[in-house]
C-alpha cells in the first residue's frame, strides 16, 4: 500500500478540497496543476497525492516516496517556468513527473545515434516528381493508423515506429488495417538492433524483408521487455514489405511529399528536458545525441519512407 504524507485529519481536508482543486485547475487542466499549488509545501504535497492516485503509483518505502516527491517538485518548477516562457507547446504533469531527466532518458529513449549507417537506403526517393500537395492529410481519418500503443519502460521506440509505418502502408495497399508485432522485432531482429536498449528503423525494415514478413500482434503480443525469439510461427499470417526509401535529409518539401502519400517513420529530438513533459506539437525537433522515434505515419507501395534528419552521409 502506498505510504501517505497526510495525517487522518489532513486526509479529510484533502478530500474536501477536491472540488476547490478542480476550480483552481480549470485554466491549467492541460498541464495538471494550478499556480496555487506552488504557493506552499502543503499544496505541493496535496498535488503530489492527487498525481499518485491518478497514475496508480506505489512506492516501496517512505524514503523512496520522499525522494520521488523531491523529484516531482523539481520537475513541477521546471514545467511551470517553461510554460511561462513558451507559447508553441505546453508542458504537463504526466506519468513521468516523478522521474529525473536522466532516469527518463535511460528508460525511454531507444534510438541510438551510434547505430546510424553511413549509406542511403536503396533506390531513389519515390515521390521526388510529385508537384501538387494537399493542404492537409490525416492518416487516422483514412484508417491507416492503429490505436496508440505504449512501449512502457523498454527502449523499443524504433520497433513501434517501424511497425506503425508497415501497418500504414499495408492498409493503403491492401485495405486492411492489421496491428503488427513490435515484440517480434525486439526478440528476433538482433543482428544490429538491441531490443529494449535501442535500434534503428532501417535495420528493422530490412529484417522484415529478409524474414518474410512480420506477424500480427495478437499472435506475438508485446511484453514491455526482451524475450526469446519465437521462430516457429509459419502457420500464422504475416504482413510483408519489399523495400523502403529514405526521405532526403534536411528537405522539408520532400518530407511533405512523402507524408501526403503515406504514414512516415521518423526520428525526433527527445533529449531536451521539455520532451519528458510536453503536450501537443513541439518546436524542438532537431536531432541530437539522445533520440526517440515515432510514426508520422512509412514503407512505399510495400516500401518504406524513413525520415531521419540527422542521417550521416
Amino acid at each position: 500500500m502506498a505510504i501517505s504524507f497526510l495525517s487522518k485529519l489532513s486526509i479529510l481536508t484533502f478530500l474536501a478540497s477536491l472540488s476547490l482543486f478542480s476550480a483552481l485547475a480549470h485554466d491549467f487542466s492541460i498541464v495538471g496543476y494550478s499556480p496555487e499549488h506552488l504557493t506552499s509545501t502543503d499544496k505541493l504535497i496535496e498535488l503530489f497525492e492527487l498525481w499518485i492516485s491518478k497514475h496508480g503509483k506505489i512506492y516501496e518505502s517512505i524514503e523512496e516516496k520522499l525522494l520521488r516527491f523531491e523529484v516531482f517538485k523539481d520537475n513541477l518548477k521546471h514545467i511551470d517556468r517553461r510554460n511561462r516562457e513558451i507559447s508553441s507547446y505546453w508542458l504537463g504533469l504526466n506519468e513521468f513527473a516523478d522521474l529525473s531527466h536522466e532516469e527518463f532518458k535511460s528508460k525511454y529513449l531507444g534510438l541510438k545515434p551510434e547505430v546510424f549507417r553511413k549509406r542511403q537506403s536503396p533506390g531513389e526517393f519515390t515521390y521526388k516528381d510529385v508537384s501538387e500537395l494537399p493542404k492537409s492529410v490525416d492518416w487516422r481519418k483514412k484508417g491507416a493508423v492503429t490505436p496508440v500503443k505504449n512501449q512502457g519502460s523498454c527502449g523499443s521506440c524504433w520497433a513501434f515506429s517501424t511497425v506503425a509505418a508497415v501497418e500504414g502502408i499495408n492498409k493503403i495497399v491492401t485495405g486492411n488495417l492489421t496491428s503488427l508485432s513490435e515484440q517480434e522485432l525486439i526478440d528476433c531482429d538482433t543482428s544490429f538492433n538491441n531490443g529494449c536498449n535501442g535500434g534503428l528503423m532501417d535495420y528493422a525494415f530490412e529484417f522484415i524483408m529478409a524474414n518474410g514478413g512480420l506477424h500480427k500482434e495478437e499472435d506475438y503480443p508485446y511484453l514491455m521487455e526482451e524475450g526469446t525469439c519465437e521462430e516457429k510461427k509459419e502457420e500464422s499470417e504475416v504482413v510483408t514489405i519489399n523495400g523502403y526509401r529514405d526521405v532526403p535529409q534536411n528537405n522539408e518539401q520532400s518530407l511533405l511529399k512523402a507524408l501526403a502519400h503515406q504514414p512516415l517513420s521518423v526520428a525526433i529530438e527527445a533529449s531536451d528536458r521539455d520532451f519528458q513533459f510536453y503536450s501537443g506539437v513541439s518546436s524542438f525537433l532537431l536531432l541530437k545525441p539522445f533520440l526517440h522515434t515515432i510514426c508520422n505515419r512509412s514503407p512505399d507501395d510495400i516500401s518504406g519512407e524513413n525520415a531521419q534528419g540527422n542521417k550521416q552521409e
